[in-house]
C-alpha cells in the first residue's frame, strides 16, 4: 500500500487548517465557539469545535473531511456530544471551487418524525473568513436554510 499524496482536490480543505472563532445567531448559546482544524498529512482534515449550550453545558463536536480519489467525491463525518447520531457526508466542490457542498441524512430537526436530507455548504470570502450554511430538503425538492455560522481565523 503506497502512501497517498495531497492532490489539487485537497487545496480547499487545506484552507480550513487553523484556529477559528465561530459565531452566528443559530449557534447554541450564541456564545463564542472555538474550532481548531488540523491536517493529517494533507489527506484528511480534522476539526474540533468547543462551545456551550444555552443551559451552560459544554459541548464538543468533531468533523472529518477528505477526498476519495477513487470516486472523485469529498467525504466526511460529524459527531457532537449533544446528540447520538453520526452524520456521514458525501459531496463535491462547486464549479468555481468556492463552495464545498456536503450531503447527508439525519434526524429531522422539525416536529416531523424520521430522517431528513440535509445539505451543508462551506465557503470562504477570504483566507480569514468563512461561512457554514446548513439546509433541509423540503418535500418539493428545494432546500431551506435553517442555520448559518461565520468563522473568523484567530491563528
Amino acid at each position: 500500500m503506497c502512501m497517498p499524496k495531497p492532490r489539487a482536490e485537497h487545496a480547499f480543505l487545506q484552507r480550513l487548517v487553523g484556529r477559528w472563532r465561530v459565531s452566528g445567531e443559530e449557534i447554541p448559546g450564541n456564545a463564542d465557539w472555538i474550532e481548531e482544524v488540523r491536517s493529517l498529512n494533507g489527506i484528511w482534515f480534522v476539526a474540533e469545535c468547543r462551545g456551550s449550550m444555552p443551559d451552560g453545558s459544554d459541548v464538543t463536536a468533531m468533523l472529518t473531511l477528505g477526498h476519495n480519489g477513487a470516486t472523485g467525491r469529498y467525504v466526511g463525518s460529524w459527531i457532537g456530544t449533544m446528540m447520538e447520531h453520526m452524520w456521514v457526508y458525501d459531496g463535491e466542490l462547486s464549479a468555481d471551487e468556492g463552495t464545498l457542498c456536503l450531503y447527508t441524512t439525519g434526524p429531522s430537526c422539525t416536529d416531523a418524525p424520521g430522517m431528513q436530507a440535509y445539505r451543508e455548504e462551506m465557503s470562504f470570502s477570504d483566507d480569514d473568513h468563512r461561512r457554514f450554511v446548513s439546509s433541509m430538503k423540503q418535500p418539493d425538492g428545494s432546500w431551506k436554510q435553517f442555520m448559518r455560522a461565520d468563522y473568523l481565523r484567530i491563528t
